[in-house]
C-alpha cells in the first residue's frame, strides 16, 4: 500500500511541475533558514556549559546606588571572595579575574617575534580549579602557582612559538603601561571543550605584583568594583539560601564604608551558564545576547517555515477542482477517507523530504556567509552532530503534518456523487481560508519591511546625531608601553609640524571607550549624602579644542593647571548649580579631604558612551604630568590620508622602532558601539527578504492557477474588445485587496513592535506614517510586479487558441 502512495504520489508531482518546484523552493528555503537559526540559538545558548559543575559556578554580581542612580555591575570588590570562602561553608572555592584597566595592548616579545595581543587578565592560582580548560600543554594543577606565570590561549602560543616544540617553560616578555617584565609560559589552553563568556587570551598569576598585588592586598567593600568574582559551591549547596545571607554578610565587612561614601550596595549570585544570555550589566567581559532577541529569531523561523507550508496548503486546496475527479474514482472503487489522507499526507511528507534534501547542501555552502551576517561561527558537523538530524527528522513531521493536514482533509471530503457528475464547486470555507493566510503571509512581510525601514532609520539617525563634539577625521593613537609613553612629547611634536594635522590632545580615554574613572562629589554646603557621582577622563590643555567641545561658560585648561575640572551641563543640575555661577566653585570628596577639584568651565553635554544612555554627569580633570595620558587624538584637515598616514608611520617607527605601528578612526570606534544593532539589522533584512520571496512564491502559484482557471472568461473578454491593461487589473485586483487588508493588520503590530525596541536607545528616531506607508507601498509593488508578471501573460494569450478547446 505505501509503495502505491509513493508511485501516485511521484506521478502527480511529476506532472505538476510547477506546483512541485514552488513548494520545493520554498520549503527549501523555509527549512535552510529555520535550521540555521535554530542552531544560532543553541549556539548561544551552549556558552559556559562545558565547566565541569558549572551548574555549581556562579558569579558574585553588585547593584550599587548612589544619588538615587542604580547600576547593575558584572563585578565586585576585591575582598569578597576570599572573605565569602573563610565565612560560608557552602563555597568549595573562589576565583577572580581583574581586566588590565589602563591597559588595552601588551606587546609580546619572544626572541625576534613581537607582536600586540590584547584580553590580559590577572587571575588567581585557584582559577582552573574552578574552571574547566582543555590544557594542550603544562598542568592546570600547578599552572598559576608562581608568580609571574602565564597561561597562554593557543593561538597566541602559535603566533610566538610556531606549530612545533613545546613552549612550557619558556620565558616570554610582556611589555605594557604596568611595566616591562618576563613570564614564564606555564600552560597552553585552548577552547575545544565549548564556548566562554570569560574574555582572555592569557591568564596571568594574580601574585605577579604591580597590579595583581594590589588586588591581593585591597581591602575596599564599597568601591573598587572592578573585580570579576566566581564561587563554586558544593554539590548540595543551596545557591537561593547563600543569596539571602549576602545582604548580612556585605554589612558585617563593609557597613562603615559604605556609610561613608552614602552608597548601597547589594550581592547577588548569578549561574555562569546565564551570563551569555543576561544582559543589563555593566562592565561585562564579553558581549552578551538578549533572550528576547533569540526568542524574536525562533519566531522568525517559525513563521518563514509556516509560509512555506501556507503556500503548500493555498496551492493545493486552489488546485482541488483539478484533483476532484481522481479522488472520485477512488472513493468509488473503494478507498476509503482515511486512504486518501494517507496518500495527501504522504505527499506532502515527500515534498518535505526533498525540501530538507535540497536545503541540507545549501545550509553547508552558505555557513560562511550566515556566519558573516550573524556575527557567529555557528558550525554543523553532518555525521557527528546528532541535534542535527532531530531537527531534520522534527522539521519534516511538523512541515508534512502542517502543510498537509489541511488539504489532505479538505480533498477527502469530496463526496464521490457529486464529483463524477462535475457539481464540484471551491467551497466558500476554502477560498476563505486561502485569502486568509495570504492576507498573513504579506502582513509578516510588511511588519519585517517596517522593521527593516525603522532599523535602518535609528542607525542613520546615529551615524548622523549630533555628539556634542566633532567626531570625523579624528585619529587616534595609544601608547601601550612605558617606554612608548615616555616619547609621546617628541611623537606629538612631529604631528603638529606635518601638513593636515590641525590639532593634537592627550588624554587618558576617549569617547566611544568605556569611562572607568569615576567620583563622589558635592560642593560647599553639601555632604557624602548628596555627593554627585561623576565619571571623568584625564587630559591636557588641547582636548576642548581637538573634538571641538563648545563651552558655555569659563574658561579651557591652562599650562600647569592643577586639580582644575570642567563639568558638565548634567553634572552641574545634579550639583545644584548654575551654569553661568557654577564657575569657580570647589568639589570636595567624601573619600578623602585630599580628593578635590576647582570648576574653571562649564561644557555643553556631549555623548561620551553609545545613544543608548542618557548622558551622564561627566567632567575633564586636567593632568599636567602627562603619565597617565596614554591616548593622543589627531584631528585633521587633509582627505589624503595614505599620504598623512605614511608620514605619520615614517615618525613612529623612526621613534619606537620596536613599537607596531596602530591607529584607528574615531568615527569607525564609536560605530562598533552599535555592533548589536548593525548585526540584528543584517539578520532582520536577510530573513525578510526570504520571507518576501517564500511570499511572492505563493503568490505567484495562485496567480498562475487563478490565471489558468479564468482562460475562457479572458478569452470571451478580448474577443468582446478587453485591452490588456483591463484584463491584468481584472486579474490583479483580488490579490491587491488581500494585501491591502494585510497592511491594515500589519501597521498597528508593527508599530508596536518596533516602539518596543526603540525604548533601548535614550536617543531615538521618531516613528513617522511614512515609515509604514513606505513598507506598505513596497509590499504593494512587490505583490503587483509578482501577479502582473501572470496576469500579462494571461492577457497576451491568443483568444482563439483558448476558445477552440471549448
Amino acid at each position: 500500500m505505501f509503495k502505491n502512495y509513493l508511485k501516485t504520489t511521484f506521478r502527480f508531482l511529476l506532472k505538476n511541475r510547477t506546483f512541485t518546484l514552488i513548494n520545493i523552493i520554498g520549503l527549501a528555503m523555509g527549512t535552510l533558514c529555520c535550521l540555521y537559526i535554530v542552531f544560532y540559538v543553541v549556539d548561544q545558548h551552549s556558552y559556559d556549559k562545558q565547566y565541569n559543575d558549572a551548574k555549581d559556578i556562579y558569579r558574585v554580581t553588585s547593584s550599587i546606588t548612589m544619588a538615587g542612580v542604580q547600576e547593575n555591575m558584572a563585578t565586585a570588590s576585591p575582598p569578597i571572595a576570599p572573605a565569602m570562602k573563610n565565612d560560608f561553608s557552602q563555597v568549595k572555592e573562589y576565583t577572580r579575574l581583574v581586566n588590565t584597566i589602563g591597559a588595552k595592548e601588551h606587546l609580546l616579545r619572544y626572541k625576534d617575534k613581537s607582536f600586540y595581543e590584547n584580553d590580559m587578565a590577572f587571575v588567581d592560582s585557584t582559577f582552573f580549579k574552578v574552571f574547566t580548560y582543555h590544557f594542550v600543554a603544562g598542568s592546570a594543577k600547578s599552572a598559576l602557582m608562581a608568580p609571574y606565570s602565564v597561561v597562554l590561549m593557543a593561538p597566541v602560543a602559535k603566533k610566538l612559538f610556531g606549530r612545533n616544540g613545546d613552549p612550557v617553560g619558556k620565558l616570554i616578555q610582556i611589555d605594557d603601561r604596568y611595566g616591562n617584565h618576563d613570564y614564564k609560559v606555564t600552560g597552553i589552553v585552548d577552547g575545544s571543550l565549548g564556548k566562554s563568556s570569560i574574555k582572555a587570551n592569557m591568564f596571568v598569576s594574580m601574585s605577579s605584583g604591580g597590579f595583581g598585588r594590589f588586588v591581593l592586598e585591597n581591602n575596599t567593600w564599597s568601591g573598587s568594583n572592578f573585580t570579576y568574582t566566581f564561587v563554586k559551591l558544593y554539590p548540595d549547596a543551596s545557591a537561593a539560601t547563600l543569596d539571602k545571607k549576602l545582604p548580612a554578610f556585605l554589612k558585617k565587612y563593609g557597613q562603615q564604608q559604605l556609610q561613608e561614601l552614602g552608597m548601597k550596595k547589594e550581592l547577588h549570585l548569578q549561574p555562569v551558564g546565564s551570563i551569555h544570555t543576561t544582559p543589563g550589566y555593566e562592565v561585562e567581559m564579553s558581549r552578551t545576547v538578549s533572550p528576547a532577541f533569540l526568542r524574536l529569531l525562533l519566531l522568525i523561523a517559525g513563521l518563514i517555515q509556516l509560509i512555506a507550508c501556507i503556500n503548500f496548503m493555498n496551492l493545493s486546496t486552489a488546485r482541488a477542482s483539478k484533483r476532484a475527479k481522481e479522488v472520485g474514482v477512488r472513493k468509488v472503487v473503494g478507498a476509503g477517507r482515511k486512504d486518501l489522507v494517507k496518500q495527501f499526507l504522504c505527499e506532502s511528507i515527500v515534498l518535505s523530504v526533498v525540501g530538507v534534501a535540497v536545503a541540507l547542501p545549501l545550509l553547508l555552502l552558505l555557513l560562511p556567509y550566515l556566519n558573516r551576517i550573524t556575527g557567529a561561527d555557528v558550525g554543523l558537523s553532518l555525521l557527528g552532530d546528532y541535534r542535527l538530524w532531530l531537527s531534520l527528522g522534527g522539521l519534516v513531521i511538523m512541515t508534512s503534518l502542517v502543510a498537509g493536514s489541511y488539504p489532505a482533509f479538505y480533498l477527502s471530503a469530496f463526496r464521490a456523487i457529486k464529483v463524477m457528475k462535475g457539481n464540484l464547486t471551491n467551497h466558500l470555507s476554502a477560498v476563505a481560508l486561502r485569502r486568509a493566510l495570504v492576507v498573513f503571509q504579506f502582513a509578516l512581510s510588511i511588519i519585517l519591511i517596517t522593521g527593516i525601514v525603522i532599523i535602518y532609520s535609528q542607525m542613520d539617525f546615529i551615524q548622523h546625531k549630533d555628539l556634542g563634539f566633532k567626531k570625523d577625521q579624528k585619529l587616534i593613537f595609544t601608547f601601550y608601553t612605558p617606554d612608548a609613553l615616555n616619547g609621546a612629547p617628541a611623537f606629538i611634536h612631529s604631528l603638529k609640524q606635518l601638513t593636515g594635522v590641525k590639532a593634537v590632545s592627550r588624554a587618558n580615554n576617549y569617547p566611544s571607550q568605556l569611562v572607568f574613572n569615576d567620583n563622589s562629589l558635592y560642593p560647599p554646603g553639601g555632604n557624602k549624602n548628596t555627593a554627585q557621582d561623576i565619571h571623568y577622563m584625564l587630559t591636557d590643555e588641547h582636548f576642548i579644542r581637538t573634538l571641538g567641545i563648545t563651552m558655555l561658560s569659563g574658561r579651557d585648561f591652562r599650562l600647569q593647571d592643577s586639580a582644575m575640572a570642567i563639568i558638565n551641563e548634567t553634572a552641574v543640575k545634579g550639583l545644584g548649580l548654575n551654569p553661568e555661577t557654577a564657575v569657580g566653585t570647589m568639589l570636595y570628596s567624601p573619600h578623602g579631604p585630599g580628593i578635590q577639584y576647582k570648576i574653571i568651565g562649564v561644557m555643553k553635554d556631549f555623548n561620551y558612551n553609545s545613544l543608548r544612555d542618557q548622558v551622564s554627569p561627566f567632567m575633564l580633570v586636567y593632568d599636567k604630568n602627562g603619565n597617565d595620558l596614554p591616548q593622543v587624538i589627531v584631528s585633521t584637515g587633509t582627505g589624503d590620508y595614505k599620504t598623512l598616514l605614511t608620514h605619520i608611520k615614517n615618525i613612529w617607527q623612526n621613534d619606537f622602532p620596536a613599537v607596531p605601528f596602530t591607529y584607528s578612526f574615531l568615527d569607525d570606534d564609536i560605530q562598533k558601539q552599535y555592533k548589536t544593532e548593525v548585526t540584528m539589522s543584517h539578520i532582520i533584512n536577510s530573513f525578510t527578504l526570504l520571507a518576501i520571496l517564500i511570499s511572492c512564491l505563493g503568490l505567484f502559484g495562485l496567480a498562475a492557477f487563478s490565471a489558468e482557471q479564468r482562460t475562457k472568461e479572458i478569452g470571451i473578454r478580448k474577443t468582446l474588445g478587453a485591452s490588456m491593461p483591463h484584463i491584468v487589473r481584472l486579474l490583479s485586483k483580488d490579490f491587491l485587496m488581500l494585501v491591502l487588508l494585510a497592511i491594515v493588520i500589519a501597521v498597528p503590530v508593527s508599530w508596536w513592535a518596533m516602539n518596543k525596541w526603540l525604548r533601548h536607545f535614550a536617543y531615538r528616531v521618531a516613528v513617522s506614517w511614512w515609515m509604514f506607508a513606505l513598507a506598505g507601498l513596497l509590499a504593494v509593488l512587490i505583490a503587483l510586479i509578482t501577479v502582473s508578471s501572470q496576469a500579462v501573460r494571461a492577457a497576451s494569450a491568443n483568444p482563439v487558441k483558448s476558445l477552440r478547446s471549448e
